[in-house]
C-alpha cells in the first residue's frame, strides 16, 4: 500500500462522512439556499489566500528544482484559476474582490488555515504537501461523487463549481501531490510520518467542519 492509500485509510470515516454532508448533498442537487452557498464562496475566498502562501512555503523547501516550479505554479493557480470562479460569483453579487476577501474569517476556518499555516513554518516539503493534501483531494472526490449520474444539467445554479471540481485538470493537482508525498515518505523517518499522518487526518477533519461551517454559517460566539 503506498503512503498516501494509507492515509485515506486512515481518514476514510471522515472522507465517507462529507459525502452525506447535508451542505454536500444540496450543492450537489442544487438545492443548496444561495445564502448559504454565498457564505461558503465568501469564506473559500479567504482560505485560498491561505493556501497560496502554503504552498509558496512548499516551494521554498522542495529538495529539487522539478518541485519548486511546480509549487510556485500551484500557488499562482490556486489565485489565478479558483479565484476566477469566485469572482465570477461576487460579481452576480455585485461585490468586488476586495470586498470579497475582506469578509472575516469564521472560526473554523481561521483554525483551519493556522493550523496548515503552522505545518508550513515548521515542517518539510513533504509535511507541507500532506498538511494540504485533503484540501486538494477530496473537493476531487467530492466533485466527481457529485457528478457519478453524468453532467448536471445547464440551469443547475451551482454547474461552474461542480464543473471544475470534477475537472480532469483539477484531478490532475492531487495526483502530482499524492506522488510526491509517496516519493518523500520513502526517505522520511518514523517521527516525520506520524507528524505527516497527524497532519493529514487533522486536515481531513477540517474538510469535513468547513461544510459544516458553512451549512450553520458559522459566526464568532463574541
Amino acid at each position: 500500500m503506498s503512503f498516501c492509500n494509507h492515509l485515506r485509510k486512515l481518514a476514510q470515516p471522515i472522507w465517507d462522512a462529507q459525502l452525506t454532508h447535508p451542505f454536500v448533498a444540496a450543492l450537489g442537487k442544487g438545492t443548496l439556499p444561495q445564502r448559504k452557498f454565498k457564505y461558503y464562496i465568501l469564506q473559500d475566498a479567504r482560505f485560498l489566500g491561505d493556501l497560496a502562501r502554503i504552498f509558496s512555503a512548499a516551494a521554498q523547501k522542495a529538495p529539487d528544482a522539478e518541485s519548486a516550479l511546480r509549487f510556485n505554479k500551484l500557488a499562482e493557480e490556486t489565485i489565478l484559476v479558483e479565484r476566477s470562479l469566485h469572482e465570477s460569483y461576487g460579481k452576480k453579487w455585485k461585490m468586488t474582490p476586495q470586498q470579497m476577501t475582506s469578509v472575516p474569517m469564521a472560526p473554523t476556518n481561521h483554525a483551519y488555515t493556522r493550523h496548515m499555516l503552522s505545518v508550513s513554518a515548521t515542517g518539510s516539503a513533504a509535511e507541507i504537501t500532506v498538511v494540504a493534501l485533503p484540501c486538494a483531494w477530496i473537493y476531487c472526490v467530492v466533485g466527481k461523487h457529485l457528478l457519478k449520474k453524468g453532467l448536471p444539467r445547464e440551469d443547475h445554479p451551482y454547474r461552474d463549481w461542480l464543473l471544475l471540481y470534477a475537472s480532469p485538470e483539477f484531478s490532475a493537482v492531487q495526483e502530482w501531490m499524492r506522488t510526491k508525498v509517496d516519493q518523500w515518505a520513502q526517505e522520511a523517518s518514523k517521527a516525520e510520518l506520524r507528524r505527516m499522518e497527524e497532519a493529514f487526518v487533522i486536515s481531513s477533519r477540517y474538510e469535513w467542519m468547513f461544510w459544516e461551517m458553512s451549512w450553520n454559517e458559522e459566526k464568532w460566539p463574541v
